[in-house]
């Protein structure tokens, strides 16, 4: 991971996604989160103050070593304990059916083998475990999904391998999921990168 990747992307993404405009969104999203977390891409910790009451442990995942200087003081005043255990989403250090739920917020976008981080995300899971996601995908207009495809090489080199046209949906139903629910919905920005898809996705 280079500079940029490591040491300044962390810190426009905590300016532009952990901010109390998009507390809300998280808030929803983490809706019956409960007992043991696995969270994927954990970032700078915004989802810390956040967690629901039943949440007793959260085992975090990210690849970035500013991303944990910034959540430290987020972590520190929590009551949850909080565990890094892992760089990267597709290969994750985690017995298999050891977690009640896992958790995304605006990471899949950006994981490279999309289908191998979300089928461990699978496995780690317990049976009657679940998904819980919010993220930016591709739109249900095909205009702007036109507009996707077309700047999402440069969306790529520029934010961290973020990609705009993910149908998100799709991807983790592929992956062997149940999704229970499902609500997309546009948030104020860039019409390329402010369609969202946020729901919940059972493990069999």
């Amino acid at each position: 991971m280079g500079f940029y990747d490591d040491q300044v992307l962390p810190r426009v993404i905590d300016k532009l996604l952990g901010n109390r405009r998009m507390a809300p969104l998280r808030e929803r999203a983490m809706e019956g989160l409960h007992g043991t977390v696995l969270e994927l891409g954990f970032g700078s910790g915004p989802n810390v103050p956040l967690y629901p009451a039943a949440v007793e442990r959260v085992l975090a995942v990210d690849p970035a070593v500013v991303g944990r200087k910034l959540a430290a003081p987020r972590v520190a005043a929590s009551p949850v304990a909080v565990d890094y255990v892992g760089l990267d989403g597709q290969t994750l250090p985690v017995e298999d059916a050891s977690v009640d739920c896992v958790l995304s917020t605006w990471t899949l976008c950006t994981i490279l083998d999309v289908g191998a981080a979300l089928a461990e995300a699978r496995r780690v899971l317990r049976p009657g475990g679940a998904l819980y996601f919010l993220e930016h995908g591709l739109s249900d207009d095909p205009r702007v999904a036109a507009r996707q495809h077309r700047w999402n090489g440069l969306q790529q080199k520029v934010a961290g391998g973020c990609n705009l046209d993910r149908p998100i949906d799709e991807l983790i139903a592929a992956a062997g999921f149940e999704v229970q629910r499902c609500s997309t919905f546009r948030i104020a920005g860039p019409k390329i990168s402010s369609f969202m898809y946020s729901g919940v996705a059972a493990r069999d």
